[in-house]
């Protein structure tokens, strides 16, 4: 009788937070992954609930670092897993198991999403959360998805208003890290298109797609990283992986989810 077994998918692993409304965070990552045809795995780092009583604002729980550690220990012990996305890590604690964890498995692609601020912290502890992020686990990165604040903060650059100043930042991130960058203009710059940079020392290209509205939808940031994720995933070069979660992202935010906060939720399904 003639094997009828499929081949096994492409494993990706997310380590983020949990975002409860669902249009963020780790439910976006895995939901971005089963869509891409790559089987998902999420360790959560923190819970997010945004309260509809103060305006939508951010309440953030960090999970106690012993049980992240715990999580990335079955992961890695369970499954050979080369890809990897970093998405909130929220504290200096959970940076450091974290880039312990990955110092010690070294996977093959890591893709970070590097949120450099975490609204539900005081200035002081995000500051440190930020300095943290950038010294122990940028160095370990091979491709960084930055938006429009991040990269200034990560090109030490005072304003990003033009292409060019978004090429500019690329360049300067590349050089800082050594790894493949795609800076997000999206809809903060002007004009009629949503615009992302892809530079990796070599090539730099723009990625232009027409605007979908003038307001961010939730969850667009990290599915965008989690695409690339799930691309790089499957064998595809950073250039290929960053065109397609380009492409990908239009899509969902065309057909994003009408919500009563305010803010819509990009949908991976289509």
């Amino acid at each position: 009788m003639a094997d009828t077994h499929m081949p096994p998918p492409p494993l990706a692993l997310t380590i983020a937070g949990s975002e409860a409304t669902g249009g963020a965070g780790a439910q976006a990552d895995l939901r971005t992954f089963q869509a891409s045809g790559v089987f998902g795995l999420a360790a959560l780092t923190c819970i997010v609930s945004f309260d509809p009583k103060a305006d939508w604002g951010h309440r953030f729980v960090p999970v106690d670092p012993q049980v992240i550690a715990d999580q990335l220990e079955a992961e890695f012990a369970c499954y050979d897993i080369d890809t990897v996305k970093i998405g909130m890590l929220g504290t200096p604690a959970t940076i450091d198991v974290v880039a312990r964890e990955l110092r010690e498995h070294r996977p093959e692609r890591l893709v970070l999403d590097p949120v450099l601020i975490c609204k539900g912290q005081e200035p002081g502890a995000a500051l440190d959360t930020d300095n943290a992020l950038k010294e122990n686990v940028l160095p370990l990165a091979t491709f960084v998805t930055p938006n429009h604040f991040e990269s200034l903060s990560l090109a030490g650059m005072d304003t990003i208003e033009s292409v060019g100043d978004l090429e500019t930042a690329a360049r300067r991130i590349h050089e800082t890290c050594g790894a493949a960058v795609l800076a997000k203009g999206g809809v903060r710059l002007a004009g009629p298109d949503a615009v992302d940079v892809f530079y990796d020392g070599t090539t730099l290209e723009v990625l232009s797609e027409p605007k979908i509205g003038e307001v961010a939808v939730s969850g667009a940031g990290c599915s965008l990283a989690a695409a690339i994720t799930a691309e790089l995933a499957k064998g595809q070069s950073p250039l290929e992986a960053a065109r397609a979660a380009k492409q990908f992202v239009t899509a969902g935010i065309r057909a994003r989810l009408a919500s009563n906060a305010p803010f819509d939720a990009m949908w991976q399904g289509v």
